[in-house]
């Protein structure tokens, strides 16, 4: 189990050197913007899932049924 751990330690780390290698940028800024894109994708899931959440809970107060007039 410890080499499997240290093989991806020692070998997978070298995504954004060798991405921004390839890029011509530094590595530095591909892992800045690996960050950034992980927060706002994390804040755009919850953000929905309010934005959902609202909406259901509008639509069960406007569309509720009543039996008759007098139930307002």
């Amino acid at each position: 189990m410890y080499g499997l751990l240290h093989f991806f330690e020692k070998n997978g780390f070298y995504v954004a050197s060798r991405l921004a290698d390839r890029l011509g940028m530094r590595a530095t800024q591909v892992r800045l913007f690996f960050v950034y894109i992980s927060f706002i994708t994390v804040g755009l899931g919850f953000g929905l899932y309010l934005t959902l959440a609202f909406l259901l809970k509008l639509k069960d107060m406007v569309y509720t049924k009543r039996s008759s007039v007098f139930d307002l």
